[in-house]
């Protein structure tokens, strides 16, 4: 399997941002992106690392982009995970890999001796020293530590583990139904967006690590009461591109997908498990996943 060129995924991210109207999340971003590339969905669900599913090659190396993007000058990102193009970005229809990479490398090195003139520890940076040709390996290892935590949980525990995270993501009535199970169904809960306006959800837990394919989507949407409103799946692993079209089906009930790098950066914003310090060293607390 050829790698795609940086140049290519940079240049891939920007064009998705126009035809995105400007601005996205990084979802939207992702999905638009890799139609541009023209990807197949074995290149989609190509994982980073060979044990695990989460991230995905082709997610991790759009995130730099976004990175490398933000540093030229041409997109910034709101506190709200959306991105979009700055004026210069908006009159922007193609880019230099080579001189995105130059003006990148030359930003982290003036942020590096301006910690190093200010005494700061010099063991944060390596997020700012990604070099494309490299091995893409993560510098945040409690990320692999939480997969590991999280795909290693028992099937029932990580379902509590799920009622736990929609209850403190603003869902009331969050409950996991019987081992019996109910057409793949794991739990039902409401979410309550205001006042006035509130969503019935069912929702299935994948523990596994893995692609989650169209069929599972199209099964729990089978299996949804007509009291439902939608479906909501929860994977430690990813989706196909299958999935995510079958999901976002307009003439079908809608199902939101969770995945496993968003899971993970819900339970370090939520702080369930994860303890971030000033300092963003993020440490796992394995004990937390065993009380479920």
């Amino acid at each position: 399997m050829t790698k795609t060129p940086f140049h290519d995924i940079l240049n891939a991210t920007l064009r998705a941002l126009h035809e995105l109207g400007d601005s996205g999340r990084n979802q939207e971003i992702h999905d638009k992106a890799v139609e541009i590339l023209g990807l197949s969905e074995e290149e989609i669900a190509k994982p980073l690392k060979p044990d695990q599913s989460t991230p995905t090659e082709i997610a991790y190396r759009l995130g730099w982009a976004r990175t490398y993007l933000k540093h030229y000058g041409i997109v910034h990102n709101s506190r709200l995970g959306v991105w979009a193009l700055t004026v210069k970005g908006k009159t922007t229809t193609e880019v230099d890999g080579k001189d995105v990479e130059r003006v990148f490398n030359e930003k982290s090195k003036q942020k590096r001796k301006a910690k190093e003139a200010q005494g700061s520890p010099d063991s944060d940076d390596t997020d700012e020293q990604f070099q494309e040709g490299d091995d893409l390996t993560l510098d945040e290892a409690w990320r692999d530590q939480l997969h590991s935590v999280l795909t290693s949980m028992d099937p029932t525990a990580f379902e509590r583990l799920c009622q736990r995270v929609l209850r403190e993501s603003g869902f009331t009535k969050v409950e996991v139904t019987s081992a019996s199970r109910d057409g793949g169904i794991d739990g039902k809960g409401i979410l309550q967006v205001n006042d006035f306006l509130s969503f019935r959800v069912v929702f299935q837990c994948k523990r596994y690590s893995g692609s989650v394919g169209p069929d599972v989507v199209q099964k729990l949407r089978g299996a949804m009461p007509g009291s439902a409103d939608r479906g909501l799946i929860v994977t430690t692993g990813n989706f196909t591109q299958g999935a995510k079209n079958e999901a976002a089906h307009e003439h079908k009930s809608p199902i939101e997908l969770v995945d496993g790098d968003e899971l993970i950066n819900k339970l370090k914003e939520l702080e369930l498990g994860v303890a971030t310090e000033t300092v963003e060293k993020v440490t796992v607390d394995p004990d937390f996943f065993k009380k479920f």
